[in-house]
């Protein structure tokens, strides 16, 4: 979690097409962004990965266990919860 800075809610983005999504409320900022995208992409090689910090929803095609992918991203300090 990126507790270096204060950020105020962002209005709601667009959804995106994905295999899945996780709503990330601790994903404030770039870096907390780049920290999920970077642990998803060296845990599933080949995936896809968006994060759209406006509505702190994880995008990620190219993997289907939705379990798995929370996992890291709460290993990488996160919680998320599916975005059905």
């Amino acid at each position: 979690m990126c507790e270096a800075h204060r950020h105020a809610d962002a209005p709601k983005a667009a959804s995106h097409k994905a295999d899945l999504a996780f709503h990330v409320q601790e994903m404030t900022c770039g870096h907390c962004a780049g920290v999920i995208t970077s642990a998803l992409t060296k845990t599933f090689p080949g995936v896809s990965v968006h994060a759209d910090t406006a509505s702190r929803i994880v995008y990620v095609d190219g993997a289907k266990d939705a379990k798995a992918v929370g996992g890291i991203i709460a290993e990488a300090g996160y919680a998320s919860t599916v975005v059905s």
